[in-house]
Parts: C-alpha cells; sequence; structure tokens
C-alpha cells in the first residue's frame, strides 16, 4: 500500500479522530489540525503507537493566517500533501430563526464555510503543483434538507456541498478529485457542543435510535481515498436506518 500524506483538520475528536486512527493503523503520514492542543496531543500519541509518523499542529480553521502557517509547516515535515480531511465544523443552537443568538451564526458560517475555505485553498494550492491530490469535505444530511430551528447550519452545509462541487470543477484538470462525505444521525460531541454542554438534550436527540457512529463515518472516508487514482467518489449520504430524513425517525428501539 502506498503511504500517503494526509491533512485532517477537527481531529481533536469525532469524525476527525475516528479517521486518524483508521489511517495510522497503516501507516500513513499524518497532519492533524484542531483548536484543542491538549486533546490533539493525546491523538497524536495514539497514532504514533500504531506506527505512523504523525505531525500535531494546533490551529483554528476560523483564522486565516493559522491556517497558512500550519499548510507551511506541514509541507515543510512531510512535503505537500495527498489528501485534505475537510472535517473541522459545528453547529450550535436549535432555536427558531427570531430567537436564534447571531453570535452562533457567525462562529458557524465562520468555521463550516469560510474555515473549510482557507483550508482547501491552503491544500489545493500544493496538490496543484504535484498534479494530483485528493480533497475529502465532510457535509451533512443537513445539506440536503433543511429542519426547523436548523436555518443558519442547514444553510452552512449547503454551502459546503456548493463549494464541492465547484472545487472540483476548478481542480479536476489538475488531477485533483474532490469528495464529500454526508452523514445523518451521528453520536459525537456533536449535540453536546450544539447545546453548549447539556448533556441531557443532547441524550435525547439519539434517543430510541441507533445513531451512526464516528467510525462508520471513519470507514466512508478511507474507502473514497482508497479508491484508484482514475475514481472520484463525488458524494456518499448515509444515516442510520432508522433515519429517512432530518426529521423522519423511528424511535421504537432500544
Amino acid at each position: 500500500m502506498t503511504k500517503l500524506t494526509i491533512w485532517i483538520t477537527g481531529a481533536s475528536a469525532g469524525f476527525g479522530k475516528a479517521t486518524a486512527l483508521k489511517l495510522a493503523a497503516e501507516g500513513h503520514n499524518l497532519v492533524l489540525m484542531a483548536r484543542r492542543a491538549d486533546r490533539l496531543a493525546e491523538v497524536e500519541k495514539e497514532c504514533q503507537m500504531s506506527g505512523s509518523n504523525t505531525l500535531s499542529l494546533p490551529a483554528d480553521v476560523r483564522i486565516q493566517h493559522d491556517i497558512e502557517v500550519a499548510a507551511s509547516k506541514a509541507v515543510e515535515h512531510f512535503g505537500p500533501p495527498d489528501v485534505l480531511v475537510n472535517n473541522a465544523g459545528l453547529a450550535l443552537g436549535l432555536d427558531r430563526f427570531d430567537l436564534a443568538n447571531p453570535e452562533h451564526w457567525n462562529t458557524m458560517i465562520d468555521t463550516n464555510v469560510k474555515g473549510l475555505l482557507y483550508m482547501g485553498r491552503a491544500a489545493a494550492k500544493y496538490m496543484i503543483d504535484t498534479g494530483k491530490g485528493h480533497i475529502i469535505n465532510i457535509g451533512s444530511l443537513a445539506g440536503k434538507e433543511v429542519y426547523p430551528g436548523g436555518h443558519v447550519y442547514c444553510a452552512t452545509k449547503h454551502a459546503v456541498e456548493a463549494i464541492t462541487k465547484g472545487m472540483r470543477q476548478d481542480l479536476f484538470k489538475f488531477g485533483i478529485r474532490v469528495s464529500q462525505i454526508s452523514p445523518g444521525l451521528a453520536e459525537t460531541e456533536f449535540s453536546t457542543v450544539r447545546f453548549e454542554g447539556d448533556l441531557q438534550r443532547a441524550r435525547n436527540v439519539y434517543k430510541g435510535m441507533q445513531p451512526l457512529t464516528a467510525e462508520d463515518i471513519a470507514n466512508c472516508i478511507h474507502f473514497v481515498i482508497h479508491q484508484p487514482q482514475h475514481v472520484c467518489i463525488h458524494d456518499i449520504v448515509l444515516t442510520p436506518t432508522a433515519q429517512a430524513t432530518s426529521t423522519l425517525i423511528n424511535r421504537t428501539g432500544q
């Protein structure tokens, strides 16, 4: 198996951490980025114990300078990236539009849209120079639908879908593949963050059904990365079996 250099944002927990651990087991060179330096360092150690050369770079995707500095350090350490897993993102609040907190809007737009753009651009310029590469943007079922209280979060994930398509059209001529993974309900820190630490409210999101796990999404990312060079997976939409749409969920399970 060819050893790849893979950048992962939001690598301190959830989808990012699960993806890092799965790819570390194959011995790839990993560059892990996230805001929480302490937790990122723990993931770095776990990946290194699996035999991966791993570099952790604390960075906030909302700050373009952070991303440019981190990208430069990553290239200096490992050379240009083969893969970017553009994973960093979050939801905040589920309030009715007129009652929502505009600061939540700002954080979601800055992270889910602008952060994804900054990171994608930083990786793409190196990939163009090498004539190959793969950008995987983490979208959401919320990028296909809209639900009550999800106005801005859904808008940011609709933006991810549009940006992914635009990236693909602009970059395919340079041999760069661009993919999207769009999960439905997955139990990570997502709901805890959305409800600002209200654990009971977060647990209720998954009550009576079996949600996806971070490992399920990591398996999809692994599948997309390991397609032959002539194959580009445009989008994978996955939900729990108990979920048909964002609001149609079978909660009769345990």
